[in-house]
């Protein structure tokens, strides 16, 4: 969730500062692991081992309530690593990974993390590059959850949407791209019965319609008028 997508992938670089042979020594000294799709990357209250880059496929991060309710907190893609805070070891994780697609990822261990931030500056860099981003990207989101109405937040999230995977379809975009009900609910911050509610008066307004996992966005600008209605 961001009310802009400028910068929202900027954290898939964090490696681009080094060189193609520093880049061949990292994963060298890291693990190679497959995470077939719907198995855990790592999970929350469980100890940290290090980070894990993502080499292909799709990662969802989310926290769990002690409701059992789950909020997500993003969708990390190739290029990004996930498995902080704690990138030197120690403590718990504090949410959980879990793969949405078959992933390759590299893990990289504690102490090996340690080693490589004292041994290679330009690797030390490039990770306070990958925390940056990550840190904007969980501010956004509190800024979001914190001063925009669950309805804005949809509002946003469709247009999030439309802007990273939209087709042109005449005056319409559409969202090349399945996203269920639940997905949607743990972005914006609400329940699955919410968002079906919604986007049915959505639907009856002509502010979109939905075919199967098909979104499109019929009138883009009245989902503006939402969050921009002052």
């Amino acid at each position: 969730m961001s009310e802009s997508i400028d910068e929202l992938n900027i954290g898939a670089h964090f490696l681009d500062r080094l060189s193609s042979g520093e880049k061949t020594e990292i994963r060298g000294l890291g693990r190679q692991i497959s995470v077939p799709q719907g198995e855990a990357v790592f999970t929350q209250g469980d100890p940290h081992q290090g980070i894990f880059i993502i080499e292909r496929g799709q990662v969802r991060v989310f926290y769990t309530a002690p409701s059992g309710r789950e909020i997500t907190l993003a969708y990390w893609t190739p290029g990004h690593f996930i498995g902080g805070p704690e990138v030197s070891g120690g403590g718990s994780h504090i949410w959980s990974g879990i793969a949405i697609e078959d992933c390759d990822i590299t893990l990289l261990p504690s102490a090996t993390l340690q080693k490589l931030v004292t041994q290679m500056p330009t690797f030390a860099l490039a990770l306070i590059d990958g925390l940056v981003a990550k840190g904007k990207c969980y501010s956004s989101m509190a800024q979001m959850l914190g001063t925009r109405s669950v309805i804005e937040r949809l509002a946003q999230y469709l247009l999030n949407l439309s802007e990273l995977y939209g087709v042109v379809d005449g005056d319409a975009v559409v969202i090349n791209r399945k996203v269920t009900h639940d997905q949607i609910a743990a972005m914006v911050g609400s329940t699955r019965q919410w968002v079906t509610m919604m986007l049915k008066r959505f639907q009856a307004k002509r502010i979109v319609s939905v075919e199967g996992s098909i979104i499109r966005i019929e009138r883009p600008n009245l989902l503006e008028q939402i969050l921009f209605k002052d």
